[in-house]
């Protein structure tokens, strides 16, 4: 390998190593985000208000078991010369049958994750963008954004070359099909 080649890799190395290094105030959070690292305040009560409703509704309505997890941090697939990015959904659903959050270690892999949330705060564009992109690298199968500039919650599938190929947008108040494993509409009328 050339000094060239390896000088990148060492801005990386570096890069994630102050990353995981960092001491970040009670409540806050830090994520590595496609080489950048971003630090988001507690959320408000309306962002849980938002993760609380989808929660219930997947624990009851789903038709295969699931786990939940809030604020879990998932290693993903390096974007360029970045390293891995380090990303903490608001929640992340896996099958109960699969026990994957047992045992896990604070930056897990992301294999078997069926669906991530997100729920916009202080940087939407990193939740509509730059999040986005990270699951869909790391191959997980469904994405769902609530935006709440926007009053709409998007579902983002089918991740292939770094990004969703098919998403589906409805506004607060109408019902978005989720699919299997799920199987069921969620309702937003709550929301509104």
């Amino acid at each position: 390998m050339t000094a060239m080649a390896q000088e990148p890799l060492m801005q990386a190395d570096l890069l994630l190593e102050g990353f995981l290094a960092l001491d970040t105030p009670e409540g806050f959070r830090a994520e590595l985000i496609e080489g950048e690292i971003v630090v988001t305040p507690p959320p408000d009560g309306d962002h849980e208000d938002y993760i609380n409703q989808i929660v219930k509704q997947v624990l009851r309505r789903s038709r295969t078991d699931m786990d939940v997890s809030g604020n879990k941090g998932l290693k993903l697939k390096r974007a360029g010369d970045c390293p891995k990015d380090h990303v903490i959904p608001d929640s992340t659903f896996a099958p109960s049958a699969l026990r994957l959050f047992r045992g896990a270690e604070p930056w897990m892999p992301c294999p078997d994750v069926a669906m991530v949330v997100e729920v916009t705060s202080s940087r939407p564009s990193v939740d509509r963008e730059a999040k986005r992109r990270c699951y869909a690298r790391g191959e997980i199968p469904l994405y769902l954004l609530v935006d709440r500039d926007k009053s709409s919650v998007t579902l983002f599938s089918e991740p292939e070359d770094g990004d969703y190929r098919q998403h589906c947008a409805i506004s607060f108040g109408k019902t978005l099909p989720l699919p299997e494993p799920f199987g069921f509409d969620l309702e937003t009328a709550e929301f509104l």
